[in-house]
């Protein structure tokens, strides 16, 4: 039996189409049927490598009797939040107004006009734990609209007031806060967990926006205190489950505080901004752990999420043959079976299996008791790393998103700036062409592309990633090609999504008014926000073109963001990137090429904060000292004699 998702190309909703629940994806044609059956619509909200959205799968939708009674008594509605981000902000804003929490899966119950009058998130197919059974709750619901409809819609009216009031309160014309930084990085150093790394308790997300904030914070004001905050995190990580010792890559997140234990799944944006954050820590310390860790996880993204066009995957599941984590955890006998009784015994003290295991009787690699993470392992790795693929499958989230490829895009282009590796910018290259190709009309973005389909309209991250993405390859490159094409799109952003009133910029353009609400996010989560992002692209494009406009859009977009920031700031840890950026510009340093060295080379030897101009050829303007490669540095309102010596930066 298929249902109405069978024709869809989201991996998520296709691994619902065989459910006996009678599913819609979110269609005009699902509304009216709401309408003109007078039924209430159930919403679920997914993405295909959730776990818990597996189990409730499982549990409830592939259950008869519960599959019967969404049939009878409702319309039920797919939606995978990677690809309609506007439809799930709108309604988590709503779950979380409704229940103080949100998360995935997410399961609303709306009018037939798309109103929301319950909300929540994971539900058992009968009670447990205190929690409600699924089916007792449809059945609450179903007679509650039966014979209280008038009471049900009331409520949907005032949440529905309440969510508008909320996003269109008008907030005076702002200014910019310049102590937000110092903010942020005192209340950083009050929830730092000294003993194990990261911030606050369990479960501990890697959110590496947070950490190059403080890097760069650290940098700007000699803070050693900060850094080492950066520092003993970023090892810790690499040191614990989170990363995957054997295949490399980080999981989603550590479930205890130890980073031993993760939630399994991979993400291609988790991944993507971790490579830029180690990639970063070792340019400020030279630290070979984090260029080692920045690059074994591209080698795991470049090895397993990317496609033969070059585009790159969205996510890898933590489940197999149904259950959590089981492509990753090891017996110490399976060990020895594989590698020998003499190898195996090194390999296990050193990554710590016993034969008694470290989570649920078995084992998560790891190097947290101090083992030398330079193991000299590479074959035994390579080894087991061949066998896990071959005992369980592991599903893959095959779908492309413009902003996740974006990111990997400015992830790709910091790993070859600091380590000259062309590999790194032809991969980058290569994405990029296939976004121009797949995802791009004219100026015109795409939210995702799979099985030779264009899903949706972009958003605002869309644009906002891609012109990053774009900024990016120009400073890898110095092609004015890119960052001609950076203007463009960003052009466009501005012109679909800028709010005149209040400031900011909406999720979604004008022409996509099907929606209760027009919401307009400003914090960083798990992802930089796309005005966040946005203020990122302006500064930049105004610091590298000298436009005047840029620069006072740029200025109107930090104080917005401050007014945003100033109640949580370390919830807006991007935007604080973003303006300790503007307020400690990036020294401009015009590296002009001797025909003995490449720009490879001059590149490996640059600083990552810095705006790198390479010209190949002397000019009259700038021209060789001595016949050697020259560089030219200007920092603040200063610029310093040519010299031939990359180390007075």
């Amino acid at each position: 039996m298929s249902n109405h998702l069978k024709d869809q190309s989201s991996p998520y909703l296709l691994q619902h189409a065989e459910n006996p629940v009678n599913w819609y994806p979110w269609t005009q044609e699902a509304f009216q049927k709401a309408v003109q059956e007078n039924k209430p619509i159930f919403l679920s909200i997914g993405y295909s490598t959730c776990h818990w959205c597996h189990v409730m799968e499982r549990e409830s939708f592939e259950n008869q009797r519960i599959a019967q009674i969404l049939n009878q008594y409702f319309v039920s509605v797919k939606v995978d939040r990677e690809e309609r981000p506007d439809i799930d902000s709108v309604y988590m804003a709503a779950c979380q107004a409704m229940t103080g929490s949100g998360g995935w899966p997410m399961s609303l119950f709306l009018t037939p006009d798309q109103r929301p009058f319950f909300a929540g998130t994971y539900f058992p197919p009968v009670p447990e734990n205190g929690m409600p059974g699924f089916g007792d709750i449809l059945l609450s619901i179903a007679e509650l609209w039966e014979n209280k409809q008038k009471e049900l819609l009331d409520s949907a009216q005032d949440i529905l007031s309440h969510l508008s009031n909320c996003q269109n309160i008008h907030t005076p014309h702002h200014e910019i806060d310049y102590s937000l930084p110092e903010k942020a990085a005192n209340l950083f150093l009050e929830s730092f967990d000294r003993k194990y790394g990261g911030f606050g308790s369990a479960p501990k997300f890697p959110t590496p926006h947070n950490l190059l904030f403080l890097m760069l914070y650290s940098q700007i004001h000699g803070d050693k205190a900060v850094w080492e905050q950066v520092s003993f995190t970023l090892e810790q990580m690499r040191r614990g489950g989170i990363f995957d010792q054997i295949g490399f890559g980080f999981s989603r997140y550590s479930t205890d505080k130890y980073y031993l234990a993760p939630h399994f799944e991979k993400m291609l944006y988790d991944n993507a901004l971790l490579i830029i954050a180690y990639s970063a820590a070792y340019k400020v310390s030279g630290n070979k752990i984090f260029l080692d860790t920045a690059e074994k996880t591209a080698t795991y993204v470049l090895r397993d999420m990317t496609g033969r066009k070059g585009e790159f995957f969205s996510a890898q599941d933590a489940d197999s043959e149904g259950e959590e984590g089981k492509f990753y955890l090891w017996k110490e006998k399976e060990i020895h079976h594989l590698l020998g009784k003499e190898r195996g015994q090194r390999f296990c003290a050193h990554f710590g299996i016993t034969k008694h295991g470290n989570f649920e009787g078995k084992n998560i690699p790891n190097l947290l008791h101090g083992s030398d993470i330079f193991d000299g392992f590479e074959g035994e790795k390579e080894l087991l790393c061949a066998y896990r693929k071959s005992r369980f499958p592991l599903h893959l989230d095959d779908k492309v998103l413009t902003s996740w490829n974006a990111l990997m895009i400015c992830a790709l282009t910091i790993l070859y700036r600091v380590t000259g590796n062309s590999g790194y910018l032809s991969s980058a290259r290569k994405a990029q062409r296939y976004i121009e190709k797949n995802l791009a009309y004219g100026n015109t973005l795409y939210v995702s592309f799979r099985k030779h389909i264009r899903f949706v309209k972009g958003f605002l991250d869309e644009y906002a990633y891609y012109t990053a993405a774009l900024l990016h390859l120009y400073e890898a490159t110095g092609e004015n090609n890119y960052l001609k094409r950076a203007k463009s799109i960003c052009g466009e952003a501005l012109n679909q999504f800028t709010d005149n009133k209040n400031g900011g910029y909406f999720l979604y353009g004008k022409e996509n008014d099907s929606l209760i609400t027009r919401p307009k996010e400003t914090y960083d989560g798990a992802l930089p926000n796309g005005n966040s992002v946005m203020a990122y692209c302006l500064l930049r494009l105004s610091q590298i073109t000298g436009e005047k406009e840029y620069g006072q859009l740029a200025k109107r977009q930090l104080a917005f963001l401050s007014s945003q920031a100033a109640h949580y700031p370390t919830g807006h840890s991007f935007f604080l990137l973003t303006l300790l950026m503007h307020l400690h510009p990036m020294p401009v340093i015009t590296a002009v090429l001797a025909d003995t060295d490449t720009e490879e080379e001059i590149l490996e030897n640059m600083p990552l904060y810095a705006d790198v101009r390479l010209i190949k050829q002397e000019t009259e303007e700038y021209p060789l000292l001595n016949g050697k490669t020259t560089y030219y540095v200007c920092k603040g309102h200063l610029c310093l004699p040519p010299s031939n010596h990359h180390n007075l930066f």
